[in-house]
């Protein structure tokens, strides 16, 4: 996958996390969305009634649309939860 993210921003030493069994890289400080969003992964889940793709639309914690699984706890906001390296998200 591409990495969308700026190139002259200066990061730590990246961390692996497992998205869906494909492994990514992320970085430290940033929220699981972020690093989602960088690697080209922009749907976290389906709407319950139509089973419409969503993904995170306000970054904040509002819209509650970037829910997903972290390390088997459901119901994770993407976009308040920072990664840590080996963290396994299913969407």
């Amino acid at each position: 996958m591409k990495d969308l993210r700026i190139k002259d921003v200066k990061r730590n030493s990246p961390v692996t996390i497992k998205v869906d069994g494909n492994q990514l890289t992320a970085y430290p400080g940033e929220t699981l969305l972020a690093a989602m969003i960088a690697n080209g992964l922009r749907v976290q889940k389906e709407s319950p009634v139509l089973q419409e793709k969503r993904g995170g639309l306000c970054g904040m914690g509002v819209c509650y649309e970037c829910l997903v699984t972290v390390n088997g706890r459901p119901n994770i906001r993407a976009c308040m939860c920072e990664v840590e390296a080996g963290m396994e998200v299913s969407t």
